[in-house]
């Protein structure tokens, strides 16, 4: 049976944010799966996308089991709910420490590049000078990617799955329209960790259109009749994922981290993207999606073309940018592929 945990990691200290403000210290809560090796060489390091949290294994199935591209028997994987995050680690239903009440609307700015920092002092405190791969897709992606600026000479391996360089104004625009529906709500001013509650599941039936494809709506909810007038499938599939997310999620934190989502732009303070991307040296595996409307195939190729010696593989779908998480064999298949042709499998 495979070892599985749950911890805590708890910084202390003052934490200074990109955009000014600052933490009194924070927590992340992180699940491993499997052993640590005796040279610490079979580290995989797992960054969730914008609603995931620290158990892979709930959201990302086959991967990381017997068989899977990452078997824990033989690789030690970690992954950390994010900071801002609601699922352990510190966020905006955390108590601030400063009035002993829980942060909502005061919780401050976070960047990708303070989660990531985040995670460098979790990946420090756990005596790892080096990871054997990092994978990150969408807004785990980008993380995936700001880590290996910062700290080039840590990671082996790098996986970016359906990410970007820098946030498009697509997906800024899709953001703050999901925003906007959270702030019609009329609770959202609410100190109440359910404030939004509402206005968050249209905004999650907004993000849906931009997670799927047109061919996908048409494939799974197209009507069995032509006979009706109301209450479609398509509709009540909107519906029926807004409900879904707001019984494990909260506005709060959705607004945070969509708001690190837009700020992400590996060019900022930098000389340039394309410097920044040169900066990474892993052996690098950047995975698009055919179909993805949100984080575009284009995004994908120009970072191909600037970090070097990267692959490039295209994953087929009708589900757009969700294939990473449906397309469990395609995915299976592109990894093993890649840690084959790298020579990276671990067997101790």
């Amino acid at each position: 049976m495979v070892n599985k945990q749950n911890h805590i990691f708890q910084y202390n200290s003052d934490f200074t944010l990109e955009a000014g403000g600052h933490l009194p210290g924070f927590q992340l809560h992180y699940t491993t799966l499997g052993q640590l090796n005796r040279d610490k060489s079979n580290v995989i390091w797992v960054i969730h996308a914008l609603t995931g949290s620290s158990d892979v294994t709930s959201w990302w199935p086959g991967l990381f089991e017997q068989g899977g591209a990452f078997d824990p028997t033989h690789y030690f994987i970690i992954c950390a709910n994010t900071l801002g995050g609601c699922y352990g680690s510190t966020g905006p239903l955390s108590v601030n420490r400063a009035t002993g009440k829980p942060y909502y609307h005061d919780f401050p700015f976070l960047t990708n590049r303070d989660i990531v920092r985040s995670f460098d002092l979790l990946r420090e405190s756990l005596g790892l000078a080096s990871v054997h791969t990092v994978i990150g897709s969408s807004l785990g992606g980008q993380q995936a990617l700001e880590w290996s600026i910062i700290q080039p000479d840590v990671f082996q391996h790098l996986v970016l799955i359906a990410t970007n360089a820098m946030h498009s104004p697509w997906g800024i625009a899709f953001n703050e329209s999901q925003r906007m529906a959270i702030e019609a709500d009329s609770t959202w001013k609410d100190e109440d960790e359910r404030a939004g509650s509402d206005g968050m599941k249209a905004a999650r039936a907004i993000a849906m259109l931009s997670y799927r494809s047109y061919e996908g709506y048409l494939e799974k909810q197209r009507e069995k009749s032509s006979d009706g007038l109301d209450n479609f499938r398509a509709a009540s599939y909107q519906r029926y994922q807004g409900q879904k997310l707001a019984l494990r999620f909260n506005a709060f934190t959705y607004w945070r981290l969509s708001k690190a989502m837009d700020s992400h732009h590996v060019g900022r303070n930098r000389k340039s993207v394309e410097w920044a991307l040169a900066q990474v040296k892993s052996r690098t595996l950047i995975i698009g999606i055919q179909s993805d409307l949100l984080f575009t195939l284009s995004e994908q190729q120009f970072l191909a073309e600037h970090i070097r010696g990267a692959t490039l593989e295209v994953l087929h779908s009708l589900y757009g940018h969700d294939g990473f998480l449906v397309e469990f064999d395609q995915l299976n298949h592109l990894l093993l592929k890649f840690r084959t042709q790298n020579h990276s499998i671990i067997l101790s």
